[in-house]
């Protein structure tokens, strides 16, 4: 039964909800789902919590959810990008919980993987480490993080079948993957969608197991953070 839905809005529509968790794969701008992060701004759904690397930036990504006021805490290990994220974040109007990055993706990672909570080093001693549990192995201090598992979790890929199996390309393969095994409802959106029995099945990084529903990507634009570029050469002769 093919799970490709008619588009962001109907695959979302049975699923949202105020209050839930949801966990958004990408880094910045680089591979997250946009289709469908703006059509959870258009829903109106409100007092979100959101898990994602970073919050993308100013009106663009996930910052839009920000702008429109539906995020009440985010958990994310960084928040340089995006002012009116760091503007809420300083005057107290929005909660976030600090993760160091790879301790953020292997939370996501066990979560998917049902281990409710790991030791790591990253943290101990720092804010990162307080009120959490505290275990000493061959010497050495760690700190209990929790898995995490989110309502709902979106993530972007390159090229999917309509079994829901996912490849993804270059950069976008960050913490889509980890993000898509951590929903108890995963929606996947692709750039190309093919029937299943065409994807090679070496290249599959997300099985189709953990993606309920699948949405065609509209083409838009991809948007850069920060492009750089060195000058161009001056022409020979010239």
């Amino acid at each position: 039964m093919s799970k490709l839905a008619a588009g962001p809005a109907a695959a979302l529509e049975s699923v949202l909800h105020d209050g839930m968790t949801i966990a958004v794969g990408g880094f910045g701008l680089s591979g997250i789902p946009a289709d469908l992060i703006d059509a959870v701004r258009d829903s109106g759904v409100k007092d979100l919590t959101v898990v994602s690397n970073n919050m993308g930036i100013d009106g663009k990504g996930l910052g839009v959810l920000i702008e429109s006021g539906q995020v009440r805490k985010v958990l994310a290990s960084y928040v340089g990008e995006n002012k009116l994220f760091a503007e809420q974040f300083l005057a107290g109007t929005l909660e976030v919980e600090f993760n160091p990055q790879g301790t953020l993706a292997e939370r996501l990672r066990a979560g998917g993987a049902g281990i409710p909570a790991f030791y790591t080093k990253t943290g101990v001693g720092t804010q990162i480490a307080e009120g959490k549990r505290h275990e000493e192995f061959d010497g050495e201090l760690y700190v209990q993080e929790r898995g995490i598992v989110a309502d709902l979790a979106l993530v972007h890929a390159h090229t999917a079948d309509t079994d829901g199996n996912l490849v993804y390309r270059y950069t976008a393969r960050n913490f889509n993957p980890v993000v898509a095994t951590a929903g108890r409802v995963t929606i996947a959106e692709a750039e190309v969608i093919v029937e299943p029995g065409q994807l090679d099945p070496n290249h599959v990084v997300t099985p189709g197991v953990y993606v309920q529903h699948l949405v065609q990507t509209s083409g838009r634009h991809k948007d850069i953070e920060k492009l750089t570029v060195r000058p161009r050469p001056a022409a020979v002769g010239a």
